[in-house]
């Protein structure tokens, strides 16, 4: 009880830092009046799209806390899950929009720091994304922190105390995840829809450079990247963290291990945000503008932070499991999995490697080569993140004592999942960054500043491509691991619910079989319709500034100003409507087909999704990040330079891949993980209203 006590501390912690952060960086000017002028159209959409998003959000949780509510009532949940539900999406929805707000608060201050050198943008940007860290990781362990101890309070002298809190503990993820998929939906659609529209009419059709004044999806567009990898990102992973430790400490209960065994991931995550902290300091860099530098600068702080977790790990697992050292090694499987998948990321999508810059080459044939090279790059990208993957499991169940103990085992795939996302704060730092410093190469070419400065900015919007790719392989890494654990979780859950029932996921029973078949195709599935989502809005920008481009007398001139507020306003009306079926999928399917199949057929659904997510996921991702960072590679004057034919069939991979890497791709993580949640949640439900019996 004594190092539990750490979890609060932790999160307190990590608030107040992230609030000294937030305050450092609002005392900075925010530069010219023409730079204010623009940051705050940006931060204008932004809010206005949110307040339209949270309207509509809330009208779904009312509803999802009404059908909760009965389900409690007659029996099938503890009366606590309609509230858990509550503050797990409020919690997720509020470190979105806290990190969303000091993003659009520093994308100004970023470029004008980097007015004075490279290194004042950086830091400027890296502190902003930090902010979005610490946040997540702040109240995602004060959620946590606030219902154990309250739960423990509330169980008094039960005997089964620790398995009640646990279990209940368990269902608040799934109002996190509901949140995050929204948040990441909505959000990817808006902005790619604007991103899209922007560079197939300006730069292809027109000829006008990225982020020129005169086109009006510009402003779009960089609301869009905060919405989006800002709100979007935070709200991901904040369920990510959030459903991990839960997770594990369930499947803590399981093995045996009580509350020494819920003891660990929670403080875990404590030691993570000292140890994202102090990476913080570490963040430098000189005034070369080298990606290598760059990259070197961001990772020194995750490197830094990921040794002192592993030293504080190894005191605190023999502290509390003197016998059982395993449970170290499995952290540290986690731990290792989570760089190693972001260096391979990295490996694909940066084009200081030769995958991005083959990639390039291709464009000299034309458009239809440059995406036949990214899906192939894509698809190529997947194995060796899927055997690392495979190698953390299988190490962390066995390193736990799996071979001994299954459940212990399964312990071992969690805690292996919480030592992944130990390093979140400062990880999603590193992510979090690349927005702002991609609205601050657009506000340094929107307010004309000098060419020495958006050459800064471009270094750090380049390397923020680069970390954005990083930070997304790293979420769906953790995605895997997390999910992985959620099934173990259910297959527990289950068992509580009836502990006469037994599991038949044997491939050749019909109702697991079916449940594989049709959890792999969720995925894709998904992805089609956030897809489509996002070419329909994005037609509907193409026409709307190919219109101001015809009808506004004087704007490729220079002489007028185009009507950003239309954009803006159709990008969120597009978001709100079109992401409403793609989040309903990961209510709707687990409950349907419990009810036809059974809680076998759910457990077969989740692997396939898991499996096939998983996989779609990375893909998606790495294609959509490769092609981005080829077109960058040729606009620094290789491969025949910006305006060329190579540079124009860029353009269009690099539009083809907007909504695999930040719509698509990001998304479909929350959903492997929202199924796993409302399996659990909807167990009790399911159990007694299946026809299969």
């Amino acid at each position: 009880m004594n190092l539990i006590l750490l979890a609060p501390v932790g999160s307190i912690l990590a608030l107040c830092f992230a609030g000294y952060l937030a305050f450092s960086i609002m005392k900075k000017s925010e530069g010219t009046d023409e730079m204010i002028k623009i940051a705050s159209a940006i931060r204008k959409g932004a809010n206005a799209y949110l307040k339209r998003q949270y309207t509509g959000v809330a009208i779904f949780f009312a509803v999802m806390v009404a059908i909760l509510t009965a389900l409690a009532i007659a029996g099938f949940l503890t009366p606590f899950v309609p509230f858990a539900f509550l503050t797990g999406g409020l919690f997720s929805g509020l470190s979105g929009f806290l990190g969303m707000k000091i993003a659009t608060a520093a994308n100004s201050r970023t470029a004008n720091a980097a007015r004075s050198s490279l290194n004042s943008g950086l830091r400027v940007a890296f502190n902003s994304g930090a902010v979005m860290g610490l946040v997540v990781v702040g109240l995602g362990l004060l959620d946590l922190s606030i219902w154990y101890f309250f739960l423990d309070w509330f169980y008094g002298t039960d005997p089964n105390k620790i398995q009640k809190i646990t279990s209940a503990m368990l269902t608040f993820g799934m109002g996190a995840s509901s949140m995050a998929l929204f948040a990441r939906v909505g959000g990817g659609i808006f902005t790619k829809a604007a991103d899209v529209g922007a560079d197939l009419v300006g730069k292809v059709e027109a000829g006008i450079p990225e982020d020129d004044p005169r086109n009006p999806a510009v402003i779009a567009d960089n609301v869009g990247d905060n919405v989006g990898d800002v709100a979007g990102m935070g709200a991901d992973l904040y369920e990510s963290y959030v459903g991990s430790i839960v997770s594990t400490c369930a499947l803590a209960v399981a093995a045996g291990l009580g509350v020494d065994g819920v003891t660990i991931p929670m403080v875990m995550a404590a030691v993570g945000v000292i140890a994202s902290i102090i990476g913080t300091f570490f963040v430098r860099s000189g005034e070369k503008a080298e990606q290598k530098t760059l990259l070197r600068a961001l990772r020194t702080g995750v490197y830094i932070s990921s040794a002192l977790i592993f030293v504080v790990a190894f005191f605190l697992v023999r502290s509390v499991f003197p016998d059982n050292l395993g449970i170290f090694w499995a952290i540290v499987s986690g731990l290792v999995a989570g760089n190693l998948i972001g260096f391979i990321t990295e490996y694909f999508t940066s084009d200081t490697y030769k995958p991005t810059k083959r990639l390039a080459e291709t464009s000299l044939t034309g458009p239809a080569t440059i995406i036949i090279g990214g899906l192939s790059l894509g698809m190529l990208s997947t194995a060796v993140p899927v055997i690392i993957v495979g190698a953390a499991v299988l190490a962390s169940f066995f390193l736990a004592g799996g071979a001994a103990n299954f459940n212990l085992g399964l312990y071992g795939v969690g805690i292996s999942a919480v030592g992944m996302l130990s390093t979140l704060g400062i990880t999603l730092a590193t992510d979090a960054y690349g927005p702002v410093a991609d609205n601050a190469g657009g506000i340094a070419e929107m307010s004309k500043l000098p060419p020495e400065v958006r050459e800064r900015t471009d270094a750090l919007d380049s390397l923020g491509n680069t970390t954005a790719a990083t930070g997304k392989g790293f979420a769906i890494g953790s995605a895997a691991l997390t999910a992985l654990a959620l099934i173990a979780a259910y297959t527990d859950q289950v068992t509580i619910i009836d502990p006469d029932f037994v599991f038949n996921l044997n491939l050749i029973n019909p109702p697991v079989l079916i449940g594989l078949f049709v959890g792999s195709m969720l995925p894709f599935l998904f992805a089609a319709l956030t897809m489509e989502a996002v070419g329909r809005a994005a037609q509907k920008i193409v026409v709307e500034v190919r219109r101001q481009f015809k009808e506004i007398t004087g704007l490729m001139e220079g002489k007028a100003d185009p009507d950003y507020a239309s954009c803006v306003d159709i990008c969120t009306r597009s978001a709100q409507k079109e992401m409403i079926l793609p989040a309903l999928i990961g209510i709707i399917a687990p409950i349907l087909v419990g009810i036809l199949l059974g809680v076998n057929g759910v457990a077969g659904m989740l692997g396939g999704a898991t499996v096939s997510g998983f996989i779609l996921a990375i893909m998606m991702a790495n294609s959509g990040g490769a092609w981005d960072n080829a077109k960058k590679y040729i606009e620094a004057g290789n491969v025949g330079g910006k305006g060329s034919d190579s540079h124009k069939a860029a353009v269009v991979g690099d539009t083809v891949g907007d909504p695999f890497k930040d719509t698509s791709g990001p998304s479909i993580n929350i959903l492997i993980k929202l199924l796993s949640m409302v399996s659990i949640v909807f167990a009790s439900f399911i159990m007694s209203n299946t026809i299969m019996k």
